[in-house]
């Protein structure tokens, strides 16, 4: 006969053994839920296998270090344009470090006005092939949109009242439209092997801003956000494009400025960035990328956001060791996915060192610090 003692001892064990079990199997389930409830939504609910990919690389790349991005990288620099010689695909940047940024931008102003050429000379059938062939490398491609004024036909900067004009009820929607069918007709044609080439697309930046027709006291928030939405359902739904994540982006916050004022919803944006220019000012310059960034840092966590320094740079780069005393102390643990400077026009207009640059060696420095990733960089990561 089992004595009463060992009895209430045996029960208690196999009552703690079914509490633990059960626990377990409790905590399984949260766990999943959990796991699912954290995987981020993207804005596409059938992007492309390839899109899916290219947003998990980005959370890859901001646990690792920050991609670095360079805009019209290989579209021309100091005293060379592809168009001139389409033979070879140059960069200042693989000039001066041995490699490519992990980041190429590009831009389509202009392709709205069915011209062969954006606004930056760069025809279009030369930047298909330079989307491809970086693609193709294994880098990352974003593309913005200096749109003309819809109403005027003035460039991004004419400040004519636009927005109401163009979005649905607007006397120029038809015309947005057909604009929108051209921007879409381009990314369709950027394919490799027959499948779709990822696109970080990031219209409409610096909406807080009143330089360009889309921002500041040129548009109020709510038709910027009806704008960005009713592109979105056109790029998306209308034609069917599948390849594309989605940037906010506004410009340095001034006192006054909310980061989401003009934000169109965590079902319309994919990736959360921060446009922010050094003006010869190294001091404020960091004082506002360490408080704005720590402001798209804690939105992003909060709405499970990839971010990024979507814009940035300092004009001709005379401060010196610029790269490695400015912009990285300030960038360097912030989590973001990549940063992308402007580009490379000529001697007084440009983003990157070149050869012979005062900032030239500290550049290669700067390539060889922790965390920043090249393209020889991320072909790693992704291995």
């Amino acid at each position: 006969m089992i004595k009463r003692q060992e009895f209430y001892t045996n029960n208690n064990f196999q009552n703690i053994l079914t509490l633990l079990i059960l626990s377990l199997f409790l905590y399984s389930c949260d766990s999943n839920k959990k796991e699912a409830v954290v995987k981020p939504i993207l804005v596409d609910k059938n992007a492309s296998n390839k899109t899916i990919e290219l947003h998990t690389k980005l959370e890859t790349i901001s646990k690792n270090g920050f991609a670095v991005g360079h805009q019209d990288d290989t579209s021309y620099g100091l005293g060379w344009n592809y168009k001139d010689d389409p033979t070879t695909i140059k960069s200042d940047v693989e000039k001066v470090t041995g490699d490519f940024p992990a980041v190429f931008g590009f831009d389509l102003g202009w392709i709205e006005m069915d011209k062969s050429y954006n606004l930056d000379t760069v025809p279009f059938n030369a930047m298909r092939d330079l989307i491809i062939d970086a693609h193709k490398k294994g880098g990352i491609i974003t593309i913005s949109w200096h749109a003309n004024n819809p109403v005027s036909e003035g460039s991004s900067w004419d400040q004519t009242i636009a927005v109401p004009n163009i979005i649905k009820g607007g006397d120029q929607r038809e015309k947005y439209e057909l604009w929108i069918s051209r921007v879409a007709n381009f990314i369709a044609s950027l394919k490799y092997e027959g499948e779709a080439i990822p696109i970080i697309f990031r219209p409409f930046h610096e909406m807080n801003g009143s330089w360009f027709w889309w921002g500041g006291k040129n548009c109020d928030a709510k038709d910027y956000i009806t704008l960005w939405r009713e592109t979105v359902h056109l790029l998306r739904d209308t034609h069917n494009l599948h390849n594309l994540l989605y940037v906010y982006s506004p410009n340095k916050l001034n006192p006054s400025d909310t980061y989401l004022e003009y934000y169109p919803g965590d079902e319309y944006v994919d990736i959360l960035g921060m446009d922010i220019y050094d003006f010869n000012n190294a001091e404020d310059y960091q004082k506002s990328v360490i408080h704005d960034l720590a402001i798209v840092r804690e939105i992003a966590t909060e709405k499970n956001k990839v971010y990024a320094f979507s814009e940035t740079g300092l004009e001709s780069i005379k401060t010196e060791n610029w790269f490695t005393e400015v912009l990285y102390p300030v960038i360097e643990n912030l989590g973001i996915s990549w940063v992308l400077t402007w580009r490379n026009y000529d001697k007084k207009h440009h983003y990157m060192p070149y050869n012979g640059h005062i900032n030239e060696a500290d550049f290669i420095k700067f390539k060889k610090l922790p965390k920043t990733i090249f393209l020889k960089d991320l072909n790693n990561l992704n291995n």
